[in-house]
């Protein structure tokens, strides 16, 4: 039934990270291709959003009135804007308002942002010594280190943001039903406030929080598919591709479930893992 995957792809992949492939090569390495552009996408995002919800949460607990208002109308707006239509915008965005490449900005020491995507230093893995690849303007072109395009950007910061606004709302709900007793206990005692958050609340909250934000862990995760929007080469864009070379539609789509399906019980595993070691440490 799946025979044809060992069949030459015959088609080209213009982003596959850190794997080595060409159109020579079986159908299967295409899709595992996909696969990890899927989880190289998914996985920062998801530790990023994490951080931004934390700080989002924070910012809309505080006292600060004008922070709050910040974090409650981006919380607010990113909610309930599909995020399709927000793909587009940041896609747009880098692919219209952004320098060429040979006027890129200069972010940082060896970081250049351009229509070309984000160049950053990265490791040199050919090198027997341990030493960091730079990039450099070259003439018209950056030169060193790693890059990527502004497909994958668009994605990073839609699935990043998106989410991030949903999980903001998760952790605030979870440190809001820890009693204030417990705080007011830890300030008498002369704890700082970052000492209350670190030490009795965020452990008090995640217990609550935790399986809300594994909801949303694989919520983002099958909200990359969306990348075939703009051409990213993720599971699914590679997949259609198969799917067109060979006719085989109902294998290919049954592939592509296996695989997310993969994706999602290995996500849930490991969240119930962390919140049986860790999250229900906080209760007891």
């Amino acid at each position: 039934m799946l025979d044809f995957l060992s069949q030459p792809a015959g088609f080209d992949i213009g982003e596959t990270g850190l794997m080595v492939y060409d159109a020579s090569q079986p159908l299967w390495r295409a899709l595992l291709v996909g696969l990890t552009n899927t989880l190289r996408v998914a996985l920062p995002a998801i530790a990023v959003a994490t951080l931004l919800a934390l700080g989002l949460a924070l910012m809309r607990r505080g006292r600060h009135a004008g922070l709050k208002a910040l974090a409650t109308t981006a919380v607010e707006l990113v909610r309930n804007v599909p995020l399709l239509l927000q793909l587009f915008i940041w896609y747009f965005l880098l692919i219209e308002w952004l320098p060429d490449t040979q006027e890129a900005i200069h972010l940082l020491p060896g970081i250049w942002l351009s229509k070309g995507g984000l160049a950053f230093p990265w490791p040199d893995l050919s090198s027997a010594t341990w030493r960091w690849q730079v990039p450099a303007m070259d003439g018209f072109a950056i030169a060193g280190g790693a890059a990527v395009t502004p497909e994958y950007l668009a994605l990073f910061m839609a699935l990043t943001v998106y989410t991030a606004a949903f999980m903001s709302e998760i952790i605030r709900a979870g440190l809001e039903a820890v009693p204030h007793s417990l705080a007011e206990a830890a300030e008498t005692l002369g704890a700082t406030p970052a000492q209350v958050m670190k030490q009795v609340v965020l452990p008090q909250a995640l217990r609550t929080i935790v399986p809300g934000m594994s909801n949303q862990y694989l919520n983002l995760i099958k909200n990359s598919s969306l990348a075939v929007a703009i051409g990213y080469p993720d599971l699914v864009s590679i997949g259609n591709t198969t799917i067109n070379q060979t006719g085989k539609a109902v294998e290919c789509i049954a592939v592509m479930m296996l695989l997310y399906l993969g994706l999602s019980l290995t996500t849930s595993a490991a969240m119930n893992w962390f919140n049986t070691h860790y999250a229900t440490r906080g209760q007891s």
